[in-house]
């Protein structure tokens, strides 16, 4: 049975408006990122975060944010990224350290951007604040579940003094 003219093109025009208003599928996940997520964990990076960005921003997919307790800390972590980044096969586009004693790393493989901040920059640049309306991917489901909890500075709790009746039982 032929379809008429009129019904092909009405059904054309269907199928490509209903293309144009069809949102995308969502890219996978690169595999970099899971990578970059556990060096952070392992090397105990604090507050690791993950934003995906790829529809608000133009230059990256993914922002991991990160904190590290000191400036050392932050040049250890550097090196470890670019170990994982460089094994990966990874391209790095760009790293910047800042200035000394900044308080910000910054690594750009494209697809993934890394900031590692102390915790008083951190604070001060609120990234996360930025990118506010972007949608979090949670670091466990990252990690396969294995994620520890947030690294935060804590203080350790002080040794148990002994009684002194433990002391005379000597």
């Amino acid at each position: 049975m032929k379809k008429s003219a009129k019904s092909v093109i009405k059904s054309t025009a269907k199928s490509a408006k209903s293309a144009k208003s069809a949102k995308p599928a969502p890219r996978a996940i690169p595999p970099l990122l899971p990578l970059v997520c556990r060096v952070l964990d392992e090397k105990k990076a604090g507050d690791v975060r993950v934003l995906h960005v790829g529809e608000k921003s133009s230059i990256t997919d993914y922002l991991v944010i990160a904190t590290g307790t000191s400036e050392p800390h932050l040049r250890a972590l550097r090196v470890e990224l670019e170990k994982v980044i460089d094994a990966s096969g990874t391209r790095i586009v760009g790293m910047d350290t800042g200035q000394p004693r900044s308080g910000w790393l910054v690594v750009d493989t494209f697809d993934v951007m890394i900031h590692v901040f102390t915790e008083e920059t951190r604070r001060r640049y609120s990234l996360e604040k930025l990118w506010n309306d972007a949608k979090e991917i949670p670091l466990d489901a990252l990690l396969g579940g294995n994620a520890k909890p947030p690294a935060r500075a804590a203080k350790k709790a002080a040794p148990a003094r002994k009684t002194n009746a433990a002391k005379k039982a000597r």
